[in-house]
């Protein structure tokens, strides 16, 4: 099965994103900052990383950049969901090395197309 990490310090947003992509048939692991983000991801190794930006501590850009470096987790693909929607933080994420970004509240049908669309590589 599928496993996605969900990187989000907001319990709400974490409840929500689960509950959608296990109604599609992904197994879920979550993390509630950019340095706990980056510790699952370089011990589970997930299919997929769902990233926040807006969090305490090491957001999601940064969490992303090292992410996407590190030789143990740079073939993960990440997926930044956030509320910032300016095309500069959508710029500035594809260079961090996300492949996709969505603005929140997520749509199911968008988010679990660009889930598949950035498993299929």
């Amino acid at each position: 099965m599928t496993r996605i990490l969900i990187v989000d310090d907001s319990p709400t947003e974490i409840h929500v994103l689960k509950t959608m992509l296990e109604k599609n048939g992904f197994d879920t692991i979550t993390a509630s900052s950019g340095e706990d983000g980056i510790e699952v991801a370089m011990k589970e190794r997930p299919d997929l990383i769902l990233m926040d930006i807006v969090m305490p501590g090491m957001n999601g850009f940064q969490a992303t950049r090292k992410i996407s470096k590190a030789p143990e987790t740079a073939s993960i693909p990440v997926i930044i969901v956030t509320t910032k929607d300016q095309e500069t933080d959508r710029v500035w994420g594809m260079r961090q090395g996300a492949s996709d970004y969505v603005t929140k509240p997520a749509q199911e049908s968008e988010l679990i197309k660009k889930i598949n669309t950035a498993l299929a590589g």
